[in-house]
């Protein structure tokens, strides 16, 4: 009997140190620690490490990735170029990884009350420049938006003999290492004064991305010379001042410029440029070029060569769609010398034949409009004449990617559909 309550005390026991304990463990679970983003302030001179996300670094000075060393921008991080006078410029000779997200990109921008209709074209801060040391750029779900300052004397671009002489605005980004890696991806570049991309070496991905209001008085969109091997898919660009792709093996520079430009939609281009020249996508110098599936709708004119220094013969155009809203317009799509005819193009001789059926956008707007409206939709309504017209058995220069901080980057698939958006 003895024995036998003993057994029943212990196991009450152990029950109780059981329940005691386990409530104890409920009660000591710690608390979540929500981490407050970093606000840095006053930043100028040479910057490494990491940006951490959600984050708000405050630029007042020129900045500097060293030769060696990288900077890694987290997603959600505000790069906010807040001196009007300095007028920044960032400067990569090392590493550059900006890796934003869909839900939180990266933004280099400026402080909001600067985002005026006097200020539509930018001109409040630099660009992403970069030296031939840099082997490594990545940008993916970032905003670049208001930059283009013009060049002085002391701008370190200047200095570094990096760009151009002073007196000219710097693009959006400039690459220049024929042996380096160059990825930009899902991102938008905005509000601009002059060229978004200016490129003269590296292996380069640019997709997904969107273009618009850059370029006051000329200006490309993306602008490749020689040294530049670029696979350039599914970006839209809305009215750019000129081109959309200027293409060029302009410097000789080894490797030869080879492009694959594919299913990119293109509007409104061309018509803002006060002279003429190009208005889609302009080929020049030798350069070589695989475009197919690529929309043109209201451009100035079709894809368009220099006549008098053409594209390598080895190029190869196919599946071009077009649409002009009025006569103009379809008229200088039209083939000629200079107006590059391509394989099963879907072209019409009459205006406002072809119609796209773009889910929301209005035809009608007017083609020297640069203001750029969110809720415009590029995708196709079905029975659209673009669906079912594309390309899909050619070869894309890194469809087996490129493999950039441990990331392989892969340029993106063709589809059977003409231009950056098929159905919803």
């Amino acid at each position: 009997m003895y024995d036998l309550k003993m057994k029943n005390l212990l196991a009450c026991a152990a029950m109780g140190v059981f329940l005691v304990t386990g409530c104890s463990s409920d009660k000591d679970e710690p608390t979540p620690v929500i981490e407050t983003p970093v606000i840095k302030e006053a930043i100028s001179g040479d910057v490494s490490g990491v940006w951490t996300k959600g984050g708000t670094y405050k630029i007042t000075g020129h900045i500097q990735i060293p030769a060696g060393k990288s900077l890694t921008i987290e997603e959600g991080v505000t790069v906010l170029f807040s001196d009007s006078v300095v007028k920044p410029e960032v400067i990569v000779k090392g590493n550059l990884y900006s890796l934003g997200t869909t839900a939180a990109p990266v933004k280099f921008t400026v402080p909001d009350a600067w985002k005026t209709a006097k200020n539509q074209y930018g001109n409040l801060w630099g660009g992403l420049t970069a030296a031939a040391s840099s082997s490594e750029f990545v940008l993916n779900n970032t905003v670049l938006e208001y930059g283009g300052a013009v060049t002085t004397e002391e701008s370190p671009s200047v200095k570094a003999k990096l760009y151009k002489e002073a007196g000219s605005h710097v693009p959006a980004l400039y690459y220049a290492n024929a042996a380096g890696k160059l990825i930009v991806t899902n991102s938008t570049i905005r509000n601009f004064n002059e060229d978004g991309f200016y490129i003269e070496g590296g292996q380069v991905i640019i997709a997904n991305n969107f273009f618009y209001t850059t370029g006051v008085s000329g200006g490309d969109a993306i602008n490749i010379k020689s040294g530049v091997q670029a696979d350039v898919a599914f970006n839209v660009v809305y009215s750019p001042n000129t081109n959309a792709l200027k293409l060029s093996n302009t410097g000789d520079r080894t490797p030869q410029a080879y492009v694959v430009g594919y299913n990119n939609t293109i509007i409104n281009a061309g018509w803002r440029r006060p002279t003429t020249k190009g208005g889609s996508i302009w080929l020049e110098k030798g350069v070589r070029v695989d475009l197919y599936n690529n929309l043109l709708a209201n451009d100035r004119y079709g894809i368009k060569r220099d006549k008098g220094n053409p594209e390598d013969a080895r190029s190869v155009i196919s599946s071009t769609f077009y649409y002009g809203q009025n006569q103009t317009t379809t008229d200088q799509f039209q083939p000629t010398e200079e107006i590059v005819k391509g394989v099963n193009d879907v072209i019409s001789a009459k205006a406002a034949e072809n119609d796209p059926k773009f889910v929301n956008y209005p035809l009608t707007t007017d083609m020297q409009n640069a203001t750029f409206n969110s809720a415009w939709d590029f995708h196709l309504q079905t029975g659209s004449p673009a669906i079912g017209k594309g390309k899909t058995d050619f070869t894309r220069l890194f469809a087996n990617g490129l493999l950039v901080n441990g990331v392989t980057y892969k340029s993106p698939a063709p589809t059977s559909y003409i231009g950056a958006f098929g159905t919803k």
